[in-house]
Protein backbone atom coordinates (compact mmCIF):
# COMPACT_ATOMS: atom_id res chain seq x y z
CA UNK A 1 0.00 0.00 0.00
CA UNK A 2 2.69 2.47 1.03
CA UNK A 3 5.10 1.99 -1.85
CA UNK A 4 8.22 4.09 -2.20
CA UNK A 5 6.78 5.59 -5.39
CA UNK A 6 3.59 6.68 -3.62
CA UNK A 7 5.44 8.11 -0.63
CA UNK A 8 7.76 10.08 -2.90
CA UNK A 9 4.75 12.00 -4.25
CA UNK A 10 3.70 13.30 -0.83
CA UNK A 11 4.29 16.90 0.16
CA UNK A 12 5.15 17.98 3.71
CA UNK A 13 1.57 18.11 5.01
CA UNK A 14 0.64 14.79 3.42
CA UNK A 15 3.70 13.24 5.05
CA UNK A 16 2.28 14.38 8.39
CA UNK A 17 -0.82 12.28 7.66
CA UNK A 18 1.31 9.27 6.73
CA UNK A 19 3.53 9.59 9.81
CA UNK A 20 0.50 9.90 12.10
CA UNK A 21 -1.17 6.88 10.50
CA UNK A 22 1.94 4.72 10.84
CA UNK A 23 2.51 5.69 14.47
CA UNK A 24 -1.18 5.42 15.45
CA UNK A 25 -2.32 2.53 13.29
CA UNK A 26 -4.71 1.10 15.86
CA UNK A 27 -6.57 4.41 16.19
CA UNK A 28 -6.75 5.47 12.54
CA UNK A 29 -9.09 2.67 11.49
CA UNK A 30 -11.78 4.09 13.80
CA UNK A 31 -11.25 7.80 13.16
CA UNK A 32 -13.38 10.03 10.97
CA UNK A 33 -11.65 12.10 8.32
CA UNK A 34 -12.09 15.18 10.51
CA UNK A 35 -10.56 13.43 13.52
CA UNK A 36 -7.56 12.29 11.49
CA UNK A 37 -7.11 15.76 10.01
CA UNK A 38 -7.18 17.36 13.47
CA UNK A 39 -4.81 14.77 14.93
CA UNK A 40 -2.31 15.24 12.10
CA UNK A 41 -2.72 19.04 12.21
CA UNK A 42 -3.82 19.28 8.57
CA UNK A 43 -7.05 19.98 6.69
CA UNK A 44 -9.53 17.35 5.50
CA UNK A 45 -8.57 18.32 1.94
CA UNK A 46 -4.99 17.30 2.69
CA UNK A 47 -6.20 13.93 4.03
CA UNK A 48 -8.18 13.37 0.82
CA UNK A 49 -5.15 14.22 -1.32
CA UNK A 50 -3.12 11.77 0.74
CA UNK A 51 -5.74 9.04 0.20
CA UNK A 52 -5.73 9.59 -3.56
CA UNK A 53 -1.94 9.40 -3.67
CA UNK A 54 -2.25 6.04 -1.92
CA UNK A 55 -4.48 4.98 -4.86
CA UNK A 56 -7.72 5.22 -2.89
CA UNK A 57 -10.85 6.95 -4.23
CA UNK A 58 -11.61 8.47 -0.85
CA UNK A 59 -11.20 8.19 2.90
CA UNK A 60 -13.60 5.25 3.28
CA UNK A 61 -11.61 3.16 0.83
CA UNK A 62 -8.38 4.19 2.55
CA UNK A 63 -9.64 2.94 5.93
CA UNK A 64 -10.65 -0.41 4.42
CA UNK A 65 -7.36 -0.85 2.59
CA UNK A 66 -5.39 0.30 5.63
CA UNK A 67 -7.14 -2.31 7.78
CA UNK A 68 -6.27 -5.02 5.24
CA UNK A 69 -2.70 -3.74 5.11
CA UNK A 70 -2.37 -4.08 8.87
CA UNK A 71 -3.87 -7.57 8.86
CA UNK A 72 -1.38 -8.70 6.22
CA UNK A 73 1.61 -6.99 7.83
CA UNK A 74 3.83 -9.25 9.85
CA UNK A 75 3.96 -7.89 13.36
CA UNK A 76 6.78 -8.38 15.86
CA UNK A 77 5.17 -7.53 19.23
CA UNK A 78 7.08 -5.79 21.99
CA UNK A 79 9.81 -4.30 19.78
CA UNK A 80 9.36 -0.57 19.35
CA UNK A 81 10.00 0.73 15.85
CA UNK A 82 10.05 -2.67 14.14
CA UNK A 83 6.76 -2.07 12.31
CA UNK A 84 8.03 1.16 10.77
CA UNK A 85 11.20 -0.56 9.53
CA UNK A 86 9.16 -3.47 8.13
CA UNK A 87 6.98 -0.91 6.31
CA UNK A 88 10.10 0.69 4.82
CA UNK A 89 11.43 -2.59 3.42
CA UNK A 90 8.02 -3.41 2.00
CA UNK A 91 7.87 -0.01 0.31
CA UNK A 92 11.18 -0.52 -1.51
CA UNK A 93 10.56 -4.10 -2.59
CA UNK A 94 9.91 -3.12 -6.20
CA UNK A 95 11.66 -2.33 -9.47
CA UNK A 96 11.12 1.43 -9.04
CA UNK A 97 13.44 1.57 -6.05
CA UNK A 98 15.94 -0.72 -7.76
CA UNK A 99 15.99 1.75 -10.66
CA UNK A 100 16.72 4.63 -8.26
CA UNK A 101 19.65 2.71 -6.78
CA UNK A 102 20.96 1.96 -10.27
CA UNK A 103 20.74 5.67 -11.17
CA UNK A 104 22.72 6.58 -8.05
CA UNK A 105 25.40 4.07 -9.04
CA UNK A 106 25.60 5.65 -12.51
CA UNK A 107 26.36 9.00 -10.90
CA UNK A 108 29.13 7.46 -8.81
CA UNK A 109 30.87 4.93 -11.03
CA UNK A 110 32.87 7.49 -13.05
CA UNK A 111 33.83 9.69 -10.11
CA UNK A 112 37.47 9.78 -9.09
CA UNK A 113 36.49 10.22 -5.48
CA UNK A 114 33.37 10.32 -3.35
CA UNK A 115 32.94 12.74 -0.47
CA UNK A 116 30.40 11.91 2.23
CA UNK A 117 29.03 14.91 4.11
CA UNK A 118 26.91 14.99 7.27
CA UNK A 119 26.67 16.35 10.80
CA UNK A 120 25.81 14.61 14.06
CA UNK A 121 24.43 11.12 13.48
CA UNK A 122 24.49 11.71 9.72
CA UNK A 123 28.20 12.56 10.04
CA UNK A 124 28.83 9.23 11.74
CA UNK A 125 26.97 7.46 8.93
CA UNK A 126 29.03 9.43 6.41
CA UNK A 127 32.19 8.08 8.02
CA UNK A 128 30.75 4.57 7.81
CA UNK A 129 29.75 5.09 4.16
CA UNK A 130 33.25 6.33 3.25
CA UNK A 131 34.85 3.26 4.83
CA UNK A 132 32.33 0.88 3.23
CA UNK A 133 32.81 2.37 -0.25
CA UNK A 134 36.60 2.33 0.18
CA UNK A 135 36.36 -1.33 1.19
CA UNK A 136 34.64 -2.18 -2.11
CA UNK A 137 37.29 -0.33 -4.11
CA UNK A 138 35.89 3.21 -4.54
CA UNK A 139 38.09 5.80 -2.87
CA UNK A 140 35.97 7.86 -0.49
CA UNK A 141 36.45 10.40 2.27
CA UNK A 142 34.08 12.13 4.68
CA UNK A 143 33.35 15.52 6.21
CA UNK A 144 31.53 15.44 9.54
CA UNK A 145 32.35 19.03 10.48
CA UNK A 146 29.87 21.45 8.82
CA UNK A 147 32.47 24.23 9.12
CA UNK A 148 35.20 22.24 7.38
CA UNK A 149 37.07 24.44 4.85
CA UNK A 150 36.24 23.18 1.37
CA UNK A 151 38.88 24.04 -1.24
CA UNK A 152 38.65 23.89 -5.02
CA UNK A 153 40.82 20.75 -5.30
CA UNK A 154 38.14 18.75 -3.52
CA UNK A 155 35.56 19.27 -6.27
CA UNK A 156 37.57 17.89 -9.19
CA UNK A 157 36.07 14.66 -10.57
CA UNK A 158 34.20 14.13 -7.30
CA UNK A 159 30.64 13.36 -6.26
CA UNK A 160 29.35 14.52 -2.87
CA UNK A 161 26.91 12.27 -1.01
CA UNK A 162 25.21 14.50 1.56
CA UNK A 163 23.26 12.89 4.41
CA UNK A 164 20.60 14.73 6.39
CA UNK A 165 17.39 13.54 8.04
CA UNK A 166 15.57 16.87 7.80
CA UNK A 167 17.42 18.21 4.77
CA UNK A 168 17.14 21.67 6.35
CA UNK A 169 20.31 22.02 8.46
CA UNK A 170 21.70 25.46 7.49
CA UNK A 171 25.37 24.44 7.72
CA UNK A 172 24.81 21.37 5.56
CA UNK A 173 22.88 23.41 3.00
CA UNK A 174 25.80 25.85 2.90
CA UNK A 175 28.22 23.01 2.09
CA UNK A 176 25.84 21.62 -0.52
CA UNK A 177 25.68 25.05 -2.16
CA UNK A 178 29.48 25.20 -2.32
CA UNK A 179 29.65 21.83 -4.04
CA UNK A 180 26.95 22.81 -6.53
CA UNK A 181 28.55 26.16 -7.34
CA UNK A 182 31.78 24.38 -8.23
CA UNK A 183 29.93 21.97 -10.54
CA UNK A 184 30.42 19.00 -8.25
CA UNK A 185 27.53 16.55 -8.49
CA UNK A 186 25.49 16.23 -5.31
CA UNK A 187 23.55 13.15 -4.24
CA UNK A 188 21.40 13.64 -1.17
CA UNK A 189 19.95 10.99 1.13
CA UNK A 190 17.15 12.54 3.16
CA UNK A 191 13.98 11.55 4.96
CA UNK A 192 11.72 13.18 2.36
CA UNK A 193 11.83 14.55 -1.18
CA UNK A 194 10.46 17.98 -0.30
CA UNK A 195 13.36 19.24 1.82
CA UNK A 196 15.64 22.05 0.67
CA UNK A 197 18.59 19.67 0.34
CA UNK A 198 16.61 17.18 -1.76
CA UNK A 199 15.52 19.93 -4.15
CA UNK A 200 19.04 21.34 -4.35
CA UNK A 201 20.72 18.01 -5.15
CA UNK A 202 21.32 16.60 -8.61
CA UNK A 203 19.86 13.30 -7.39
CA UNK A 204 17.98 12.39 -4.22
CA UNK A 205 17.05 9.21 -2.39
CA UNK A 206 14.50 9.40 0.42
CA UNK A 207 13.38 6.83 2.97
CA UNK A 208 10.21 8.40 4.48
CA UNK A 209 10.44 7.27 8.10
CA UNK A 210 8.48 8.90 10.96
CA UNK A 211 10.77 11.58 12.38
CA UNK A 212 11.27 11.24 16.13
CA UNK A 213 12.82 13.73 18.54
CA UNK A 214 13.72 13.38 22.21
CA UNK A 215 12.98 16.38 24.44
CA UNK A 216 11.87 18.21 21.32
CA UNK A 217 15.48 18.63 20.21
CA UNK A 218 17.50 15.44 19.71
CA UNK A 219 16.71 13.56 16.51
CA UNK A 220 16.39 9.80 17.08
CA UNK A 221 14.80 8.91 13.73
CA UNK A 222 15.91 5.41 12.76
CA UNK A 223 18.85 5.34 10.35
CA UNK A 224 18.47 1.69 9.37
CA UNK A 225 17.19 2.73 5.90
CA UNK A 226 20.26 4.93 5.34
CA UNK A 227 22.65 2.09 6.15
CA UNK A 228 20.69 -0.20 3.83
CA UNK A 229 20.79 2.35 0.99
CA UNK A 230 24.53 2.96 1.41
CA UNK A 231 25.38 -0.73 1.53
CA UNK A 232 23.16 -1.53 -1.46
CA UNK A 233 24.80 1.20 -3.56
CA UNK A 234 28.24 0.08 -2.38
CA UNK A 235 27.66 -3.54 -3.34
CA UNK A 236 26.43 -2.56 -6.80
CA UNK A 237 29.53 -0.40 -7.23
CA UNK A 238 31.69 -3.36 -6.19
CA UNK A 239 30.10 -5.58 -8.85
CA UNK A 240 30.91 -3.00 -11.55
CA UNK A 241 34.47 -2.37 -10.38
CA UNK A 242 35.53 -6.02 -10.68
Amino acid sequence: MFTHHNLATLNGLELQVYNYAIKNRDKVMYMTIRELADAAAVSTTTVLRFCRKMNCDGYSEFRIRFKLYLEQEQQLPGQSGISEIVSFFKSINNTEFETLIAEAVEHLIKAERIIFVGAGTSGTLGKYGARFFSNVGKFSSYIDDPYYPVNSDMYKDAVAIILSVSGETPEILRLATQFSLHHCQVISITNNDNSSLARMADFNLSYHMPQLRMAGEYDVTTQVPVIYILETIGRQLASLLK
